[in-house]
């Protein structure tokens, strides 16, 4: 649960109310980890008190809403604790949506094949330059600048595993027909030619 752990390291720094937390886990996230929508944080919220991670209470306002105010129990330092000591592990196999995609394109044919890889790697790259903006714009924040690091190194993975299944797209694609297919030597120079037109540099 990382957003509700997320969310209870705001509140160890003192009590605090919905909208205020999600400002403050905006601001020192940036915008690459995305919005953190309301409803949702206000079902975290129900979900820590339920869990006896947090008690709240009605504040009373006389020109706007009562405001609910919500404080870290004894019981939830002690889960925040509990989590930071702990590393951060995979909890499932490895799961990605473009493996999905690469499973029903690869059943269509090379052809089909080699235009999904195609639209995924022109896309890669421009979530590259955007990135690279972005890292620029930001880097006098330095957790930002280290969550958009990630972000590019990710990217970069993610765009060498495009590559590597458009210098495989035959094989794929023969493979998924469940026929072995014979794949022809390339040399390190038409490779490395495969590899510049495909943006690898």
């Amino acid at each position: 649960m990382p957003i509700h752990h997320a969310v209870l390291g705001l509140l160890a720094e003192g009590p605090s109310y919905g909208y205020e937390l999600r400002g403050s886990f905006e601001e020192a996230i940036g915008p690459q980890w995305g919005e953190l929508n309301i409803g949702h944080l206000y079902q975290v919220l129900e979900r820590l008190k339920r869990d006896g991670f947090v008690t709240n209470r009605v504040m009373a306002q006389t020109d706007r809403p009562d405001r609910v105010m919500h404080r870290l129990t004894p019981r939830g330092r002690e889960e925040l604790r509990r989590w930071l000591a702990e590393p951060s592990t995979r909890q499932t196999g490895f799961r990605d949506d473009f493996f999905l995609k690469l499973f029903v394109a690869s059943r269509s044919g090379e052809s089909s094949l080699r235009d999904v890889l195609r639209i995924q790697r022109e896309s890669q790259l421009q979530e590259l330059a955007t990135l690279m903006k972005l890292r620029k714009a930001r880097a006098a924040e330095p957790l930002v600048r280290l969550l958009i690091d990630a972000a590019v190194l990710h990217t970069k993975a993610n765009l060498r595993i495009t590559e590597l299944a458009e210098e495989n797209a035959d094989h794929l694609a023969e493979g998924a027909r469940g026929r072995p297919a014979e794949r022809p030597k390339r040399t390190s120079a038409a490779r490395r030619d495969r590899r510049a037109a495909a943006g690898g540099g």
